[in-house]
């Protein structure tokens, strides 16, 4: 090899892994946060913050991460206060607050410079700091049940029950209800309750009422339909950041740069006009389907092939990304005809029909295939005439059913049977692998996707020609259409898109099996090369060695350097923004990365109820060390709806996560479509290897 070939080598290596790094990340979320601990102290103004060089913005972590489906973002305040930061020639440091009721006080501590939270005025609030000019309002309303149609007037509420959390604002309007209406009773909430845990008890009816800010409420509408807003307690209240009381000069930067930012925006949510325009709004709202092939919330992680490419567009042409979720593939061009989104990226194949209908097209940016999909121990099908006599199951309102029909219509004998039209073709798939289907046809990125997870199944035949999947845009919108085309033309194929395709329909996503490794000690006793430093931290946190040792097994087969497809790093595979904010970096190091995964277990532990059985809360724990919490409450919910026991896993909540990957399911859930089986698979085999680490012990 000469020396240019090994120069050229040695690059195209460099830059790959860079761009792997940096496809780690979640797009556009800040990730320079440090945790409160190591902060210095400054209570001074703008001229003492700005010697430090930093604008230190407190903040919650963001530990009930949703999946956004309106265009609202769990980021949206931190993207915001970044863009302050770099105004002010700052750099921005994020500080996150353990406890909601701490962000005033470590404000006023000098431990920040400023929270970047909307946080509803209150008189009490006043006493404390002072605030920016509203950037929102919010109107609080009482929330009751379906069936509850006995409150018209504030008088209705004398002998009901309101409850809500301590220390918010809800507490104050209901105090000052009370005065009026002192026949009103209360409930005081746990303050780690979630909004969607207080509605899951008011629908079971273990609350009477409670409150909801409206803003919330929105947020809300959009998968739940199980309560029904009713009285406004208060009129439009505003919601704001906050700022020391002794900080004027930071708070007139801030306000003039809020004021410019409120006055830009436009709060319309129908347009139908072209990219100029779209960049004066500086926002690209973007239709597409909550799936594990377009866009999918993962361990808090916003991922997605379509998302991620979409978001290099939108970062090229320094726009902020608005997401729609479409509920289903064919609202999506009426919603788009409509002026509801600018464009849709959700693989759509480019059909003559659709082109009738107003839109057009990109270049394809991804071309796929129609394959038969068999079980892996199934090698009988090699050609067309292979497939008579079998069966074949797709949803007969698929561009799949049309494809078989028309198979048929050329005299090839073959039964063709309607699939349920609320399996998603995943599902399939696996009734296929399961033995309970004898066959299906998929799209080739799709059953991509579920060979990096699963071995049972194999593409047996690709069916027709290949067809182009493409971006679409309203035929009026020229702009939108070249500067899209122009990317696509740059990016097909390139490094940028190779990294990211092979992430999402090529690595190996899937848990691997024991396969035939035995689990015994090794000569030395110990069960892995890092027993001692998990007892250290497993003891500080109160776990169980052993089980710790099982899931690192599980996670990282004991290798420090491990790295998921998603990102994760370490011997606990710890995605690197939750370590930035507990504070620990270098997760390759063994220790780092130890201490970092059961400190995350320890919190994920805490966000469940201490009053549930022992074990299936730390089943819980691990299911939402894997997932995320957020997916694991909504299977909690789901599963109570169900009638299983919500306070089970194995064979009760186990079986309302894996339906999370149904439209039917997902669609009514907050943190929207996951794939259920990895979580299952991922306790029950920790499970396993704990129990055999516990036998290996003598316990």
């Amino acid at each position: 090899m000469t020396f240019c070939s090994r120069l050229r080598y040695f690059l195209i290596f460099f830059i790959t892994i860079l761009l792997i790094s940096c496809s780690d990340q979640t797009p556009d979320t800040p990730s320079n946060a440090q945790p409160a601990a190591k902060s210095y102290i400054e209570t001074g103004d703008l001229e003492a913050i700005k010697k430090h060089g930093k604008l230190r913005i407190l903040i919650m972590p963001m530990d009930d991460r949703w999946l956004p489906r309106k265009g609202h973002s769990f980021n949206d305040e931190q993207q915001l206060a970044a863009k302050l930061a770099k105004q002010l020639g700052l750099e921005a440091a994020f500080i996150y607050v353990k406890n909601f009721e701490d962000l005033i006080p470590e404000l006023n501590k000098g431990h920040g410079d400023i929270i970047a939270a909307n946080l509803t005025i209150t008189s009490t609030r006043k006493e404390s700091a002072q605030f920016t000019v509203p950037l929102a309002h919010s109107i609080e309303r009482i929330v009751t049940r379906i069936d509850d149609n006995n409150i018209n007037s504030h008088k209705n509420l004398n002998g009901r029950s309101i409850a809500f959390r301590e220390k918010t604002s809800h507490q104050e309007t209901v105090e000052k209800l009370i005065q009026k209406q002192p026949g009103i009773k209360t409930k005081i909430l746990p303050g780690h309750l979630t909004t969607d845990q207080i509605l899951d008890q008011l629908v079971n009816r273990q609350i009477d009422l409670t409150v909801v800010d409206s803003n919330i409420l929105d947020i809300l509408a959009g998968y739940r339909h199980d309560f029904k807003t009713s009285l406004a307690l208060t009129g439009e209240r505003a919601l704001a950041w906050a700022i020391r009381k002794n900080n004027p000069e930071l708070l007139k930067a801030t306000n003039q740069f809020l004021t410019h930012q409120q006055l830009i925006r436009k709060h319309e949510s129908v347009f139908t006009d072209d990219l100029s325009n779209i960049k004066k709004r500086k926002t690209l709202r973007v239709i597409t389907r909550n799936n594990a092939a377009s866009y999918f919330l993962w361990r808090g992680e916003l991922l997605g092939f379509e998302y991620e490419l979409i978001n290099a567009f939108a970062k090229q042409h320094k726009l902020r990304l608005e997401i729609i979720s479409a509920p289903d593939h064919e609202s999506q061009i009426p919603m788009l005809l409509e002026g509801k989104g600018d464009i849709i990226a959700s693989f759509l194949t480019i059909t003559d029909k659709r082109k009738e209908r107003d839109v057009i097209f990109s270049q394809p940016h991804h071309k796929t295939s129609e394959v038969i999909v068999s079980r892996a121990n199934d090698a009988t099908i090699e050609a067309t005439n292979d497939l008579t006599g079998r069966s074949i199951y797709v949803r007969k309102s698929s561009a799949y059913w049309e494809t078989l029909q028309s198979l048929q219509d050329s005299g090839l004998k073959f039964n063709l049977l309607a699939a349920p039209e609320d399996m998603e073709t995943e599902e399939i798939i696996a009734q296929v692998a399961s033995g309970n289907f004898d066959l299906t046809l998929a799209d080739s990125h799709l059953l991509d996707i579920e060979l990096t997870w699963r071995e049972d199944i194999r593409a047996a035949l690709i069916l027709g020609d290949v067809r182009n999947n493409a971006w679409a845009m309203r035929k009026n919108n020229p702009e939108l259409i070249d500067a899209v085309n122009q990317f696509i033309k740059k990016q097909y194929r390139s490094l940028f898109y190779n990294v990211t395709y092979k992430k999402y329909f090529k690595n190996e996503h899937k848990i691997k099996k024991y396969r035939s490794q035995r689990i015994d000690l090794n000569p030395d006793g110990t069960l892995s090369p890092y027993d001692n430093l998990v007892k250290k931290y497993a003891t500080k946190y109160d776990f169980d060695w052993r089980l710790i040792i099982a899931q690192m097994y599980q996670e990282s087969r004991f290798n420090p350097q491990a790295k998921s497809w998603a990102g994760a790093q370490g011997l606990m595979q710890v995605m690197p923004r939750t370590a930035k904010e507990m504070g620990i970096s270098n997760l390759k190091n063994p220790e780092a990365g130890i201490k970092a995964g059961i400190q995350y277990l320890d919190w994920a532990r805490n966000r469940f109820e201490p009053e549930l059985n022992v074990k299936d809360r730390m089943w819980f724990t691990l299911a939402a060390y894997n997932a995320g919490q957020g997916h694991v409450k909504d299977a909690r919910r789901l599963a109570e709806k169900l009638g299983l026991n919500p306070n089970r896993w194995f064979d009760n909540v186990e079986k309302a996560i894996l339906l999370l990957s149904r439209k039917k399911y997902y669609n009514q859930a907050r943190h929207g479509y996951v794939r259920g089986k990895e979580p299952v698979n991922y306790v029950r085999e920790i499970h396993d290897r704990y129990r055999a680490y516990l036998r290996l012990t003598g316990e």
